[in-house]
């Protein structure tokens, strides 16, 4: 029984760690709400950009008015295959953003997750793979952490998290 009582405790700790970010009112919004357009299929587009996001993480169901259930987790390698040609919201031409793009959806003013979670409902404080690979080496890539915002390099052979873009580059 007190497993079972710390199990629904820990469930509960996860789900508010997914729901709300830890955000600080005096500094000014980097990605407001209006900084992006509800297009009412499961996308946003950012107008700032022009790009058009899933608000979901690969893995997780758009259903209607959040993400649900946990998104799935690739290698570098298998993150550029399974976005290409990807369909979603009618249209066929999802990628994986590039480095730049991604961290231009970070909420500077946010952690834990570092993005506008009206915009990106339920997402997690974790990694995300974008499409640019490390100019070091072959085994790296660059990633972008949303639970602070950083961009950094890590090892193509890690499994971190996918949210797809399309338009741009």
């Amino acid at each position: 029984m007190l497993f079972k009582q710390y199990f629904i405790l820990l469930a509960s700790l996860v789900a508010t760690t997914i729901a709300a970010a830890d955000c600080n009112n005096a500094i000014p919004k980097t990605t407001p709400d209006d900084a992006f357009t509800n297009q009412n299929n499961g996308t946003v587009t950012h107008n700032k950009t022009g790009l058009m996001w899933m608000r979901c993480l690969l893995g997780q169901t758009w259903d209607g008015s959040s993400c649900i259930g946990v998104g799935q987790t690739y290698t570098w390698q298998a993150a550029l295959q399974i976005s290409n040609g990807y369909g979603f919201a009618g249209y066929n031409d999802w990628r994986l953003p590039n480095k730049n793009e991604l961290a231009s959806i970070v909420e500077q003013a946010c952690f834990s997750p570092a993005i506008n979670i009206i915009a990106f409902p339920n997402t997690p404080a974790s990694n995300v793979w974008p499409s640019s690979p490390s100019a070091y080496g072959s085994l790296g890539a660059w990633l972008v952490s949303f639970y602070n915002g950083q961009v950094s390099l890590n090892n193509k052979a890690y499994s971190f998290h996918v949210r797809l873009v399309r338009g741009g580059q």
